[in-house]
């Protein structure tokens, strides 16, 4: 069973950045692709970003040219950095496999002041 580990989140105001990562186990990591998500408090938990077994990305349109998904197949990881932050990013930020959908992490609170 593959295991998925967030980390990284925290407190930043407006305008600010941060980097999350999400440590995955299993051997099968770099054939599949990730996917980072995000739940906002009472809203349904909607995928931000997106990365393919060869590095191809997309992004949901409320993130495109602010947040950069990457992945090191050697360390089994995937990141998001996170730039330009608005209070409106403020949310629980979790990865996953999207083709497969493995159990959820605990996920990561990332949480931006005005």
């Amino acid at each position: 069973q593959v295991q998925l580990v967030e980390s990284g989140g925290g407190l930043v105001q407006a305008g600010g950045s941060l980097r999350l990562s999400c440590a995955a186990s299993g051997s099968s990591f770099s054939i599949n692709a990730m996917a980072w998500y995000r739940q906002a408090p009472g809203k349904q938990r909607k995928l931000v970003a997106r990365i393919t077994s060869g590095g191809r990305t997309n992004y949901a349109d409320s993130v495109k040219g602010r947040f950069t998904i990457s992945r090191d197949n050697a360390k089994n990881t995937v990141y998001l950095q996170m730039n330009s932050l608005k209070p409106d990013d403020t949310a629980v930020y979790y990865c996953n496999a999207p083709d497969l959908l493995f159990n959820w992490g605990q996920g990561a609170q990332v949480t931006v002041s005005s």
